[in-house]
């Protein structure tokens, strides 16, 4: 057996721009990485029907289905070239509205029936719901489950986002996988080059995200929110995302700024003249956050609204991430600031956007060709 380097993947994702999609983001973004660096072109396959958008996005070409079937998406696949893997970004909620895309799976295996020498990756950007005993998270998540070790035996190599993601995997087939790669997400607005120390920067707070985390910022942690402004003698407040109704003028005195939803690169400008960006977001989960990566790639305090002693991911509370509860306003530290925001911005590089595409690469060079 030897190892190939492929110069053509197809990448089948649930959406792409110009709808707003997290993983659509992640793949279009490894996309132009991995052209950039490896000179791998991507094709898209998109799973969403209802999807509008161009068939040429950015140089990529981009292939649509008609419907969530089986037949529809094996037409699509049977087309691309018989030696190009395909690389799923699995989240069972973006192929089906109950998480439980059986057509998927069904349409894969038939493909991998046709095809036996190509290779399946899978990103598993989630695994399976959870939830109260009155919702449908509950009833299904045993159908989830069973999907996602179905696609588990259908690869020939998986990778996720979370450390306790990768050890239920392996527990599907550890006959065939002893170890399973685990990347904490990149930020989708940018990596600046050599960003600056706190000292060089405003002292602006970014509120960052979709409309419910932010939200839940403005409902449930302006306690918390006002301390660390207080802390950090903070001038302004830029809430960046869809609009908020109702949305206070201010946060103890300081200003906020509704800058709206902006371009990548205003954001990028925005963070990188900012001190700290605020989340509301359980740190248990904060390795698939594409806000805390975006504050931790451009060097800024990232402050949790969550009080929690928990260790994921190898980020620990007060040393990759600050709690506001835990600092005296009448004794400001900005050294140990600089010191969180160094610490988030060093955690961030091991799996930047250039690392996570080499190590792409190096799966996709390891695939054995019969």
């Amino acid at each position: 057996m030897n190892s190939r380097i492929y110069k053509e993947i197809c990448q089948i994702v649930p959406r792409l721009s110009p709808s707003v999609d997290g993983v659509g983001d992640y793949a279009l973004n490894l996309a132009h990485q991995l052209r950039s660096d490896f000179d791998i072109n991507t094709n898209f396959v998109v799973c969403d029907p209802a999807w509008v958008g161009d068939k040429q996005l950015k140089g990529f070409q981009v292939d649509q289905v008609g419907s969530r079937s089986k037949k529809s998406l094996l037409a699509h696949v049977s087309d691309i070239n018989p030696g190009s893997p395909i690389l799923l970004h699995y989240v069972g909620y973006g192929y089906a509205k109950r998480g439980c895309p059986t057509w998927l799976v069904n349409g894969l295996k038939a493909w991998r029936h046709q095809r036996q020498q190509a290779h399946l990756v899978t990103m598993f950007h989630e695994t399976s719901a959870f939830g109260p005993i009155w919702t449908s998270a509950f009833w299904l998540s045993a159908t989830q489950r069973y999907l996602v070790k179905r696609l588990v035996r259908l690869s020939d190599r998986i990778l996720t986002n979370k450390r306790s993601y990768a050890e239920l995997l392996q527990s599907y087939a550890p006959e065939r996988f002893v170890t399973i790669p685990t990347l904490p997400v990149f930020s989708n607005v940018g990596e600046p080059q050599n960003p600056s120390s706190l000292f060089e920067k405003t002292r602006r707070l970014v509120i960052f995200g979709g409309r419910s985390q932010r939200s839940k910022v403005y409902k449930d942690s302006l306690e918390q929110l006002r301390h660390i402004c207080r802390y950090l003698d903070i001038q302004q407040i830029f809430d960046i995302g869809p609009v908020l109704d109702p949305l206070p003028a201010d946060v103890d005195n300081v200003p906020i700024t509704v800058a709206g939803c902006l371009p990548i690169e205003e954001v990028s400008t925005i963070l990188s003249d900012s001190i700290a960006g605020f989340f509301s977001y359980h740190p248990a989960f904060l390795g698939k956050s594409t806000i805390f990566a975006a504050y931790c790639a451009h060097r800024v305090i990232p402050i949790s609204a969550t009080m929690s002693d928990v260790s994921e991911e190898g980020l620990q509370p007060g040393k990759h991430y600050a709690l506001p509860e835990q600092y005296n306003t009448e004794k400001r530290d900005m050294a140990l600031m600089q010191a969180i925001a160094d610490r988030a911005y060093a955690w961030y590089q091991v799996h930047s956007l250039s690392a996570q595409a080499k190590a792409y690469y190096t799966l996709l060079s390891d695939l054995e060709v019969t």
